[in-house]
């Protein structure tokens, strides 16, 4: 791709299950040709709050050096994933905190007509899977931003269910980061898709 699409990813993830869909869409969409820069929200939490979950503990050591989110971050991108997991049924915190320094870019346009799509993670079956992304993307519509869901537009999607955006659900007791191959080809398909629908808006805009 001559002008590839500049995709952020952008999440946050307290145990590692939105750090491991993060990294198969990063892979996803730079085998689409896309550049990307994936970027974890900072840790709002006390540190002994994060000490006393020791999965949390160990996610949050192992990732350390990610990079936060800046402004720049959404100004030079032409796509922005969003990745969270449900906090009763919304958004983490940590996630919102860098939403909410959005404004500038905001009041300047700068979030206007780029594509967005979300993900989350849950502990629960069907708690919070659809209505996190809803919430997610009532932020969206502020920007006047074009929202890319995965939709049933791929096998895959009838095999996770969730057309608002790829979601897991993280069983009580499964291994750090754990995903199964249904959240793997949803991720895949849904990174492939955001920079597809990126990359014709932009060779679009262009012309």
């Amino acid at each position: 791709m001559s002008d590839p699409v500049k995709l952020a990813l952008i999440y946050y993830s307290s145990t590692g299950t939105g750090t491991a869909i993060a990294d198969v869409m990063v892979k996803a969409a730079e085998t689409a040709g896309a550049e990307v820069r994936v970027r974890k929200a900072a840790e709002l939490a006390p540190q002994a709050v994060i000490d006393a979950n020791q999965r949390w503990a160990s996610h949050h050591a192992s990732t350390v050096e990610r990079q936060a989110p800046t402004l720049d971050d959404v100004a030079w991108a032409d796509a922005v994933i969003f990745g969270s997991p449900t906090r009763f049924g919304n958004i983490a915190a940590q996630l919102k905190q860098f939403l909410d320094t959005l404004s500038p870019l905001w009041m300047s346009g700068g979030l206007a007509d780029k594509v967005y799509s979300g993900y989350t993670s849950t502990g629960t079956r069907h708690g919070g899977h659809e209505s996190t992304l809803l919430a997610l993307y009532n932020s969206i519509y502020h920007f006047g931003g074009i929202i890319v869901p995965p939709g049933y537009t791929d096998p895959v999607k009838y095999v996770d269910g969730n057309p608002y955006g790829t979601s897991h659900h993280a069983e009580f007791g499964d291994a750090l980061g754990t995903i199964d191959d249904d959240t793997r080809n949803a991720a895949r398909h849904q990174a492939e898709r955001v920079v597809r629908v990126a990359a014709a808006l932009k060779k679009g805009f262009a012309a």
